[in-house]
């Protein structure tokens, strides 16, 4: 079984890694997760962290992670929301958007291109917006249930923290839906295929030479199995084995925290 899993990581090239519930769980960092990094490292191996989370800029997570001893050059991060502009500016092109969405990932979207427009939009981007209101959220109804084009940055219901969760965009497009009759037209973060394509890019590597890693089933798991990547699931954060049994979603390889894989690399 061990030659079995370092044959099998032996392809890997790059992970792509989940933060929150994998790497760290709200402020506080998971044990072993430097020293996994460490160990890619000294490998020659990479890493990208890949989150769903559109709820901050990029820089703010890159902020953290050096705040939490992550150093060049694993100081590289991908959001949904960076994936659902890109997406937006090919297939919105000049077209404007209303975008659920906290005042600095607004800025982010803006300086990535996006023509952002609330009051006439041509479409709608929502993203895991912590400062919603009640106005905030009818606007968006009204909008969705009028037929514009909708994108959501990912299907996340909840949002893991140190004391529990925190709902997630799922969780607030399922309201939608009830409200408005309506679910997203297109889904960009995992296990979709927007910020897959947009970890390509970044990589330039092929996808048999990238594992996904993540504490969750049903979208980083969900994503190596339907990419063709190495699914990777650690047991730090949402799933556990027994769900593992319960949905059938079976992860290529399982490990109890990031670091229990460093004797395999």
């Amino acid at each position: 079984m061990d030659q079995e899993i370092r044959a099998r990581l032996s392809q890997v090239r790059c992970f792509l890694l989940d933060m929150d519930g994998t790497f760290y769980l709200g402020n506080r960092l998971l044990e072993g997760s430097l020293a996994f990094l460490s160990r890619l490292q000294e490998t020659g191996r990479r890493a990208l962290f890949v989150t769903n989370n559109s709820s901050r800029p990029a820089q703010a997570y890159v902020d953290k992670l050096s705040r939490m001893g992550v150093r060049a050059p694993f100081l590289n991060v991908l959001t949904s929301a960076q994936a659902a502009a890109r997406y937006c500016l090919r297939e919105h092109a000049g077209q404007r958007a209303y975008v659920l969405c906290s005042e600095p990932v607004r800025a982010e979207l803006e300086e990535l291109g996006l023509l952002i427009d609330n009051e006439r939009p041509d479409y709608v981007l929502a993203t895991y917006d912590t400062t919603l209101t009640y106005e905030k959220l009818t606007r968006l109804c009204d909008l969705v249930r009028a037929g514009l084009p909708f994108v959501a940055t990912h299907p996340d219901l909840n949002c893991p923290t140190e004391t529990g969760f925190a709902p997630d965009l799922g969780a607030m497009l399922a309201l939608v839906e009830a409200s408005a009759g309506r679910r997203p037209d297109v889904i960009i973060g995992k296990p979709n295929a927007g910020i897959v394509e947009e970890a390509l890019r970044l990589t330039g590597l092929a996808r048999e030479e990238l594992a996904m890693v993540g504490d969750r089933l049903y979208t980083d798991v969900e994503t190596g199995l339907r990419f063709g990547m190495l699914s990777i699931l650690v047991l730090t954060g949402e799933a556990t084995l027994s769900d593992v049994e319960r949905t059938g979603v079976r992860p290529d390889l399982i490990f109890e925290r990031l670091s229990a894989m460093n004797a395999y690399l």
